[in-house]
């Protein structure tokens, strides 16, 4: 990428440095909806010793949903709620909510941000971990809410043999909600 301006520090910036910068800015940050897709891509092949590997996860959790007649922002955080595994593997729900977090309601910000410790009351007792750590949030009012996206979406997506949707049906939904961010400090920018 070629250099548009000349300073060595933020501090040693301009305004004319900023007129440069910002449409730069905004231009990388229309893209976005296209790098996740293609972060998405990078977790097929990943089993980590599931019967499905991530991405096929991530698309029967997404179809799920779909299927249900969700909303598409819903959808959409079905989609990508693993998305932060490849990166943030021992934290990869507050990952996969960072991103989402500008372009989403608080609900679902909320609910992605804690179905790791949800999705925890299927398993957490086979390794030693309370099942019941959920409970420290059931007077949360996004507690049902998550408790069934686990139910009806997350949990049951690990079937090798259940149809998904493609990657490809749920593109313009991520175009869309990461089309116009609804809660970021750059808002003005964009």
């Amino acid at each position: 990428m070629q250099t548009l301006t000349y300073f060595s520090a933020m501090s040693e910036s301009t305004i004319k440095d900023w007129e440069l910068i910002v449409p730069e800015q905004r231009k990388f940050i229309s893209q976005l909806p296209e790098r996740i897709l293609a972060h998405l891509s990078l977790l097929a092949g990943d089993y980590g010793g599931y019967p499905v590997d991530r991405l096929q996860h991530s698309l029967q959790t997404a179809s799920l949903a779909a299927r249900a007649g969700e909303e598409d922002e819903y959808v959409v955080c079905a989609l990508l709620h693993d998305l932060g595994d490849t990166l943030g593997s021992a934290n990869h729900a507050d990952v996969s909510a960072a991103i989402l977090q500008p372009f989403v309601s608080p609900e679902n910000f909320w609910m992605v941000k804690h179905h790791a410790i949800f999705q925890g009351y299927n398993f957490f007792h086979y390794i030693g971990m309370d099942r019941n750590l959920r409970e420290e949030f059931r007077e949360n009012p996004n507690f049902e809410r998550t408790e069934a996206f686990i139910a009806c979406y997350d949990d049951p997506a690990f079937d090798a043999g259940r149809p998904v949707l493609s990657l490809e049906t749920f593109a313009p939904l991520v175009r869309q909600v990461f089309s116009k961010p609804k809660h970021s400090l750059y808002q003005r920018m964009l």
